[in-house]
């Protein structure tokens, strides 16, 4: 897919390296053991549990086979098999030897990761634990805040910590900073104390200060983190009888130019600097019935789709970092996407209809979090209705064909009910409310087509796509748009199109992100932190890091 090495984000249990899962009655038990020599890369040894992308790749995929595979699983346990140590966060050489660019796509993805957890808190009734068996820094404690409840043992050593900006000159965790201020609400004066004290906060301080919810003597630890995990796999709803469901490899053809899937398909176009996501409707029947879904299991539609479009998404986001410029197509038959859609309404309350809107659901919003330009392009044959409309309204322009001499070949753009809220952004909001700021009369006059194949200059004057040329302007329309794209500034553009997808609403995701896109990203170019006397540079080498003393 690329010239360089490439980044695979595919795994399964028996190839894990670093975490060990276990499994008893309605508790999980996800456990960090880092092999030191299993770097993904070459030049880096991950001492103390600290990780790099490939520990996070098998934590995502943990956490999948989880949701899927284990619904009997009512609470998540993370915790270390190190002794006195949970995790010392990510790993620091690595972070001096990588590029700009793969620093900020490594902090993107541990991010979206934590997010997902507690995504799954919220919407999945899956509860999750941090048994903090000893020190936990950097983003080891963020893995640790993403949790609904914090155990930290009290053996006079063991500490939580967000030691960035003493020892190595960059921002305190973007998701660990935020979670701490907007999540657990420490006071911002003992966060301040907190985030510029490298060895951090232990025993019943870390309590007090609300940096973890209890603490126990190494005598105790494991039964109060016992009876912690049992009490919180009470409050979940997820079934206790449930047969899991199987998540077998991805089929796909990596291709120098191409990722091919079944229902996904991304063409590079190298000379242009732009990548093709073409995404197909079902081209067989689903079922409806909540017998049948489960049956079909990895291969139902729905939940095929979303995992290989987020294999997609990460694929090109972390291996193709010059291809700027996504389009987004679909193809098929729309009612086939709408008779899916119908399902995953009428069966939302079954568990496994439920994890499968909650994979949908991240990989839109990993798709909304992406620093690429997104363009749809709803054009005859497409079907960009219900569910894959989300992918149109994720779109920085909505190109759509007017077919005024033959309206009767021209697209249609379709919603549902799935277009109001079943795929909230890391905003809270859905796609259409961010369109029009929730606005009540554009939001009534949506509602009020709901069902409706509307054509472009219906789409148009509802305002839900940003233009529409006729088949004779539409080539040179699409293709000016991309030449001009091209040539802005990527970082510019990554500014941009952050601000105006996320620009009504805050919330701690969007914070989290934000931050990453600007704080962070700066902080990471500095030479403060990366120059030669930089302190990512010099940490481990027994020298000072040199700071240039100007505020800017």
């Amino acid at each position: 897919m690329t010239t360089t090495d490439p980044v695979d984000y595919q795994t399964e249990p028996s190839r894990y390296r670093h975490w060990k899962l276990s499994f008893s009655g309605p508790v999980a038990t996800l456990a960090l053991d880092v092999a030191e020599d299993g770097g993904l890369r070459p030049g880096y040894a991950l001492k103390l549990n600290s990780y790099d992308l490939g520990v996070d790749i098998e934590l995502h995929d943990a956490l999948n086979r989880i949701r899927f595979e284990h619904p009997e699983v009512r609470c998540v346990v993370v915790t270390s098999l190190k002794e006195r140590t949970f995790c010392s966060g990510a790993n620091i050489f690595m972070l001096g030897l990588s590029s700009h660019a793969w620093k900020v796509n490594f902090c993107k993805f541990t991010n979206e990761t934590r997010n997902g957890i507690e995504d799954s808190s919220r919407h999945s009734g899956l509860r999750f634990l941090a048994a903090l068996n000893g020190t936990c820094a950097g983003g080891g404690y963020e893995l640790a805040l993403a949790c609904d409840d914090i155990v930290l043992v009290d053996d006079r050593s063991s500490a939580v910590s967000l030691p960035e900006v003493p020892l190595l000159g960059v921002l305190p965790g973007t998701g660990g900073l935020t979670r701490i201020t907007d999540k657990r609400h420490v006071r911002h004066d003992l966060a301040d104390v907190f985030c510029t004290t490298a060895e951090g906060v232990r025993g019943q301080r870390a309590v007090e200060w609300g940096l973890v919810d209890a603490i126990a003597k190494p005598a105790r630890f494991d039964e109060t983190v016992r009876e912690r995990a049992e009490r919180l796999a009470g409050t979940s709803d997820r079934p206790q009888d449930a047969r899991g469901v199987t998540l077998p490899p991805l089929v796909r053809a990596i291709e120098p130019d191409a990722l091919v899937y079944e229902h996904v398909e991304v063409r590079v176009d190298r000379a242009n600097r732009t990548a093709t996501f073409t995404v197909s409707a079902p081209r067989a029947p689903q079922p409806d019935d909540i017998a049948g879904i489960e049956a079909a299991g990895a291969a139902w539609w729905p939940l095929a789709l979303a995992r290989e479009l987020d294999d997609a998404i990460l694929s090109m986001r972390t291996n193709e970092l010059a291809i700027g410029t996504w389009l987004i197509r679909t193809r098929g038959d729309a009612t086939a996407v709408l008779a899916c859609d119908a399902a995953l309404e009428r069966h939302a309350d079954n568990w496994f209809v439920r994890e499968v809107t909650g994979w949908l659901r991240r990989t839109l919003a990993r798709l909304d979090v992406s620093s690429r330009t997104l363009f749809a392009l709803v054009e005859p044959g497409s079907c960009f209705a219900g569910t894959l409309a989300e992918l149109a309204f994720a779109a920085d322009r909505i190109y759509m064909m007017s077919l005024p001499d033959a309206p009767d070949e021209a697209p249609r753009l379709t919603l549902s009910s799935a277009s109001f809220g079943r795929y909230p952004m890391v905003s809270h909001d859905s796609r259409l409310a961010r369109r029009f700021y929730d606005e009540t009369a554009p939001m009534e006059a949506a509602r009020a087509v709901t069902g409706q194949p509307l054509d472009a200059e219906t789409a148009l004057g509802l305002g839900l796509v940003t233009v529409a040329p006729d088949d004779i302007d539409w080539a040179d329309e699409v293709r000016l748009a991309v030449e001009e794209r091209a040539a802005m500034s990527p970082d510019a553009l990554t500014g941009l199109e952050a601000n105006l997808r996320f620009g009504a609403r805050e919330t701690m995701e969007t914070r989290i992100f934000g931050r990453l896109s600007a704080w962070q990203n700066w902080i990471f170019t500095r030479p403060n932190a990366v120059g030669d006397k930089g302190a990512l540079k010099v940490y481990g080498k027994g020298e000072r890091a040199r700071f240039d003393p100007d505020r800017v």
